[in-house]
């Protein structure tokens, strides 16, 4: 494993159970019945109905993003790198009554295909997932071979712009290229979750993908675009100058720059 992804291997690790306890992501109220915050602001009806199909999550945390689905009927299998995140999926799956409808998978997302068996109605990823892949082109790979054909891949992602501008609104001022290749390291303790949390596996590397790239790497698998959207909304605050709405959705005033994407491309054939 190239050693800036086990550095961020081990960084995920620790943060699991940070994350599993945390306000940002109210395991508790979901397992009492109550809305996931990060599938939903416009996914369902970009995806459809899920129930009956088969879904596999890639990159999928401590699964419950992954859980949601399968609360909808669909069978679900997770993938993440983590050791730590999956032993915690498959607890929450077990403590949720899930376990029948959802399983989950120890790899990286380049090795995914090898790790998990069958095919896919659908394969989904979302929110900030992509930054910690080094090279798009084996994780589009591991998407076209896991879709069985007419299946479709769906992503709902923070857009490549928050990683180039730092704002103070009314002005926005570039930070970084747009185009930078090289990875970006960072030793900041604590989590997005948990700002304070004490943290020892700090070191982490981040590496940034433009929305043509991404695009191009999936048709490169042999992929159809069938949309691809941008939007106004986050569903954290990744800057000090966005403002929460009533929907719990985060927002530039003005709308002044897309915040998110979402993209759907499906395999041919029926």
């Amino acid at each position: 494993m190239d050693e800036r992804v086990e550095a961020n291997r081990q960084m995920w690790d620790e943060r699991v159970a940070i994350h599993v306890g945390s306000r940002f992501y109210d395991v508790d109220g979901w397992k009492a019945g109550g809305r996931n915050h990060l599938v939903g602001p416009f996914e369902a009806g970009e995806i459809g109905p899920v129930a009956g199909k088969r879904l596999l999550h890639l990159q999928c945390h401590f699964g419950m993003d992954t859980l949601t689905f399968a609360r909808a009927g669909a069978e679900v299998v997770g993938l993440d790198f983590s050791g730590e995140a999956v032993r915690a999926a498959d607890a929450l799956a077990a403590e949720v009554g899930l376990s029948g409808r959802a399983t989950f998978v120890q790899s990286t997302v380049e090795d995914g295909r090898a790790a998990v068996d069958g095919d896919f109605d659908i394969v989904y990823t979302s929110w900030g997932a992509l930054l910690w892949l080094p090279d798009l082109a084996p994780w589009a790979r591991t998407i076209a071979s896991c879709l069985r054909p007419g299946g479709f891949f769906y992503i709902a992602e923070q857009h490549p712009l928050l990683g180039t501008w730092t704002w103070d609104v009314p002005t926005v001022e570039l930070g970084q290229s747009y185009f930078r290749r090289d990875a970006l390291e960072d030793d900041s303790s604590g989590t997005y979750a948990d700002l304070d949390a004490p943290t020892t596996a700090n070191r982490s590397y981040e590496w940034h993908h433009p929305l043509g790239e991404i695009v191009t790497v999936l048709a490169g698998a042999g992929l159809r675009i069938e949309m691809l959207h941008e939007h106004p909304i986050l569903v954290w605050q990744a800057n000090a100058s966005m403002v929460q709405g009533d929907d719990g959705l985060w927002r530039l005033p003005g709308d002044l720059l897309p915040l998110s994407f979402s993209l759907k491309a499906s395999k041919p054939g029926t």
